[in-house]
């Protein structure tokens, strides 16, 4: 399949074609279809397989230009890093478009946010937690939307964000099309996908949550006093040259660099 034949307008192909791509992916060809038919849709897709262009291709597609510029899709996502890499694609992919995007978030001043909101918008991109501080505030009103998108809800359920996004969907009209997307299922999405979404298409595009072919997966039971010891082994045993290791804080990160360097294994701590 190519995007010419996923109904989509003109300038879209246009800047599709200008970004470099040439096929649709799979959550891509699947999902554009049922979006611009006007459904509702839970989307099962993991990172990299192209899921935003999945959901911004079609609201681009379907959003007439509006002198007014009202917010009519919202596109509500976990962090800061999301928002603005959503925010990039739909300004690649509506380059050729009459449509205004927006963009806002936590950890940034307020002003240049409500400055880009005074001068009208029509596609909005949104942390939960700023979104309802600007809400409060009077800048942002959800009276007039048309689309909304909770991208990554598994990440929502993680971080505690779900009732922040039940009090924001409170404001929307009753009448709009919503888009799920999540890399997991696990059973409270499940439920609030029942909550949110009148008779959805459901597409899964791989399974839930799978590594790739090429990365095996251990668990190893061991005493937390033990563990810096256990990984110093574990990286001689088996030779190893090149690894990446998460910590829960920084201090531990410089802790482990501190033992592993007792090991003589070279090591490095990158941190905020």
């Amino acid at each position: 399949m190519r995007f010419e034949d996923l109904a989509l307008k003109e300038p879209i192909l246009t800047a599709i074609a200008k970004a470099g791509y040439k096929e649709p992916s799979p959550i891509q060809e699947q999902a554009i279809p049922e979006i611009l038919a006007g459904r509702d849709l839970i989307g099962c897709a993991q990172t990299g397989t192209g899921k935003t262009a999945a959901f911004a291709l079609p609201i681009l597609n379907s959003l007439e230009v509006n002198q007014k510029h009202v917010i009519r899709a919202l596109i509500l996502t976990p962090t800061r890093e999301l928002a603005v890499q959503i925010f990039e694609n739909f300004k690649m992919y509506g380059r050729y478009l009459k449509l205004r995007d927006c963009c806002v978030y936590g950890g940034a001043p307020m002003g240049a946010q409500k400055t880009a909101l005074r001068q009208g918008c029509d596609i909005l991109t949104a942390t939960p937690g700023r979104l309802n501080d600007l809400m409060e505030r009077g800048f942002i009103h959800l009276d007039d939307i048309e689309i909304f998108v909770l991208d990554e809800a598994d990440c929502m359920l993680d971080m505690g964000f779900i009732n922040d996004v039940r009090k924001i969907v409170a404001k929307m009209p009753e009448k709009h099309q919503t888009l799920m997307f999540s890399a997991t299922m696990p059973k409270e999405i499940e439920n609030l996908a029942k909550e949110l979404l009148k008779d959805p298409a459901d597409v899964r595009v791989a399974p839930q949550a799978s590594p790739a072919d090429t990365v095996e997966q251990y668990l190893i039971f061991t005493e937390k006093s033990n563990k810096k010891n256990v990984l110093a082994d574990i990286l001689h045993q088996n030779d190893v040259t090149k690894s990446l290791v998460f910590t829960r804080t920084k201090v531990g990160a410089d802790r482990l660099v501190r033992k592993l360097k007792e090991y003589d294994i070279e090591a490095l701590a990158i941190h905020g």
